[in-house]
């Protein structure tokens, strides 16, 4: 009998040995030293003035201004988005005019601060003293304003945060038309659809799926966005804040006192975000398997019943 040739060890044999990360352990310690710093020095220090910060938290003024700021964040990103619709559907024209008319607004809206659009319009008097409308060109005059009355320090906000984000709202709907796949719309068309039946039922509706992480990371950014209205005197939270400190001499609770409020509200918005997108996911996967499943089935049994 001949023999077994000796086993010769291969790669496949070797068992991996855990290396210890030093480094990792090293960059462990220091964060969680700097970690236990950062908190001693907020429970420690007496001039956070903790007693003050709870004391104005629900103050009356810090409620408005409150208020304020969450209906300066809806109406910016309701009507942000509203145009930022329109401006990505006149980009994906095939008309010239349309598509200069969106590039233009999204170059100069993108490129200008909502800081200094906002002081622009609320100065809009001193361009335009009265904003009518009729029939151009010397025609006589339908209706008309005192641009003073009609430019608040509120309508000014909601100018100079709507137009910003339509302009970067327009370009995440964009990318997410264009995300769909193309043979939604060609199955679309064989079904006698118009092309604006398809972009109300099949296209918009699978690319806000798409666009929905970053307009909830738009909305988040907004509402810290409002705090620039405090330049107009419009009593948000930050101008609201400032009010009281200005009067109490207490700066430090009472920006203490803003802050928590941003925070809470950042992470609300940010619970409804994931939320949201967890929703649409389990959707997406249901309707998938659906589609992948019985659809075809039933498909391929008519045909297999039409031979």
């Amino acid at each position: 009998m001949s023999e077994e040739p000796p086993h010769r060890p291969s790669i496949h044999d070797l068992k991996p040995i855990a290396v210890p990360k030093i480094g990792h352990w090293i960059g462990g310690v220091v964060l969680a030293v700097l970690a236990v710093v950062f908190l001693q020095v907020l429970v420690t220090n007496k001039n956070m003035q903790w007693a003050v910060v709870a004391e104005y938290m629900f103050n009356r003024a810090i409620l408005s201004g409150l208020g304020m700021t969450l209906l300066l964040t809806f109406l910016a990103m309701v009507l942000g988005l509203a145009i930022g619709v329109v401006l990505a559907i006149m980009r994906l024209s095939a008309s010239r005019v349309f598509q200069s008319v969106s590039w233009g607004w999204i170059w100069f809206f993108r490129g200008v601060p909502p800081l200094v659009q906002m002081i622009f319009w609320y100065n809009l008097a001193l361009l335009l003293p009265e904003i009518s409308i009729g029939i151009p060109f010397g025609g006589p005059k339908l209706l008309s304003w005192n641009t003073n009355q009609l430019i608040t320090p509120f309508s000014a906000a909601i100018m100079g945060l709507a137009f910003t984000e339509s302009a970067y709202a327009a370009e995440m709907i964009r990318a997410g038309i264009q995300a769909v796949n193309v043979g939604q719309t060609e199955a679309a068309a064989t079904l006698g659809m118009t092309r604006a039946q398809m972009l109300r039922r099949i296209v918009l509706p699978q690319a806000l799926r798409i666009v929905i992480p970053p307009i909830g990371n738009d909305t988040i950014s907004m509402l810290k966005f409002t705090s620039l209205v405090s330049v107009l005197a419009l009593p948000d939270l930050l101008y609201s804040a400032q009010m009281v400190y200005a009067r109490t001499y207490q700066t430090v609770p009472l920006l203490l006192v803003a802050t928590i409020w941003y925070l809470v509200l950042t992470t609300i918005l940010t619970v409804v975000e994931h939320a949201v997108e967890h929703r649409l996911k389990s959707e997406h996967r249901a309707g998938a398997t659906k589609a992948g499943g019985i659809f075809p089935f039933r498909l391929f049994a008519r045909q297999q019943e039409a031979v």
